[in-house]
């Protein structure tokens, strides 16, 4: 049910999510909802806000592990574009879909708060100075977001291309020629 909720909610939004459409789309019975999610819609938002966040940060910290920082960002940003071709960008972030509803709001600020704080480390592990990793991870994490709603919104993913090139010109500025490039940051 949650990664259904987290289907729905990227696609259309949490508000415009009924409960009934989540359990329709994951198959499970009726009165499951209710026997898992006791909290009712607020507490479906909420868990599915984690589960989203953590399945981001796997990820990240999968890239952050494998790659220089430039290279971890473009990996990310080549993911969202892949999520977004493949539905033809109808769906976005749910986490995003989740701090512009109510229920998810506090969720969804620990999610970007754990978010930038993977990115700060691995810009801090790459030499840059902890003030102004902070400020880049934050750069990161609000520039990709909004790329992929721009890219919703023009049914292109030109926005999210074109941010990602911004970010590594930003990202190699900052660490002072510590960061290079690599193949595929580029």
């Amino acid at each position: 049910m949650i990664q259904s909720a987290a289907v729905l909610f990227r696609e259309r939004g949490v508000a415009a999510t009924a409960l009934s459409e989540v359990i329709e789309h994951s198959g499970a019975p009726r009165g499951s909802i209710y026997h898992h999610f006791p909290g009712g819609k607020a507490q479906l938002v909420e868990e599915t806000t984690r589960y989203a966040g953590e399945v981001v940060s796997a990820a990240m910290t999968d890239f952050a592990r494998q790659h220089d920082p430039l290279a971890a960002v473009a990996a990310f940003v080549a993911l969202w574009q892949e999520i977004l071709e493949s539905n033809d960008c109808r769906a976005g972030c749910p986490v995003l879909a989740a701090a512009l509803d109510g229920d998810g709001e506090q969720a969804a600020a620990k999610v970007f708060a754990q978010w930038e704080s993977l990115c700060a480390g691995m810009f801090r592990t790459h030499g840059v100075p902890a003030r102004r990793a902070r400020s880049l991870a934050t750069t990161v994490v609000a520039a990709i977001e909004g790329a992929v709603v721009l890219s919703r919104a023009q049914r292109s993913t030109l926005p999210l291309q074109r941010v990602g090139r911004e970010l590594g010109v930003l990202l190699r500025g900052a660490s002072g020629g510590r960061v290079r490039s690599s193949p595929s940051s580029g």
